[in-house]
């Protein structure tokens, strides 16, 4: 099955299945709430419908390049912290491009060593931070994160930031998308990519997008349907080259009802190469 209107696919935001649930410790250990700790495998799954269940673990690899294969996806951006990933881009460089792993800015000297150390070892073209789920939380525009933001300006390396109320029942005020305005500004030269949504700030996300040339917006942890129409209305004028592809399998969402809600989405015919491709292959690198 191809991509949406035929088109090749890179998707910024992609994992692979795991036996249990350990790899949400780092959010459980900070909620306090009774479903969250006991019941909750995946911290959201109180907001998703039919997350992938039962996916087989002997080989993740070759389970996500099937997926990958059937919905016409050509690259999908990995983290680089697992062994899985590790494997993928040993074996398959062409088809998974790395990124560095969550960056913990409670420790400044540790976050920005681990990612010059991802970049020398895995030639990270990107790097990612979740505001709200660090523990003690560090808000986006924190001076802990300053040093995080240089590192990337010195490599030439994008930031994919976590920006509006987080799904896990932990604070939003890290994540308030008015916060990136003083980053861009402080930072000029930065490229900061939105993940999860920017809810409800979505007007203000297209408001300062308008206003700084380096600041993007992804669309991870989104079934297509519910794109925000601020989101939709911004691709289609003035954002074309600003808004980019991101799935969140097999995190919350199957391939599958990704991309059979795809072609429901009213982008115009020359925005979906952009969308779906174009924008990430500039911003990561990936061009020629």
């Amino acid at each position: 099955m191809p991509g949406p209107v035929g088109l090749p696919v890179i998707d910024t935001m992609m994992g692979f299945p795991h036996e249990g649930s350990a790899q949400y410790d780092f959010i459980r250990k900070q909620t306090k709430d009774r479903e969250s700790k006991e019941h909750f495998e995946f911290p959201v799954e109180y907001m998703f419908k039919d997350v992938p269940q039962g996916l087989s673990t002997d080989d993740p690899v070759s389970l996500v390049l099937q997926q990958m294969d059937r919905f016409g996806i050509e690259k999908a951006m990995i983290g680089v912290g697992e062994d899985s990933a590790q494997l993928a881009l040993k074996t398959f460089p062409d088809r998974f491009v790395p990124s560095g792993a969550l960056v913990d800015p409670n420790d400044v000297v540790g976050s920005v060593n681990a990612i010059r150390r991802d970049y020398e070892q895995f030639g990270i073209r990107a790097t990612s931070a979740f505001p709200a789920g660090t523990f003690p939380q560090v808000p986006i525009d924190d001076p802990k994160m300053y040093p995080i933001y240089a590192t990337c300006v010195d490599l030439g390396i994008p930031i994919f930031v976590c920006a509006g109320v987080p799904g896990p029942r932990v604070p939003f005020a890290a994540q308030e998308v008015s916060r990136i305005d003083i980053v861009m500004f402080d930072f000029p030269d930065l490229v900061l990519v939105t993940r999860h949504g920017c809810e409800p700030w979505e007007d203000l996300a297209v408001k300062l997008m308008l206003k700084w040339p380096n600041l993007y917006y992804s669309t991870s942890a989104f079934a297509p349907k519910y794109y925000p129409k601020a989101i939709i209305d911004y691709a289609n004028s003035r954002g074309a080259d600003k808004v980019l592809y991101a799935g969140y399998f097999p995190m919350g969402l199957s391939l599958e009802r990704i991309f059979s809600d795809m072609p429901k989405v009213p982008l115009k015919e020359e925005v979906w190469p952009k969308f779906l491709y174009g924008n990430a292959a500039r911003i990561l690198g990936l061009e020629g």
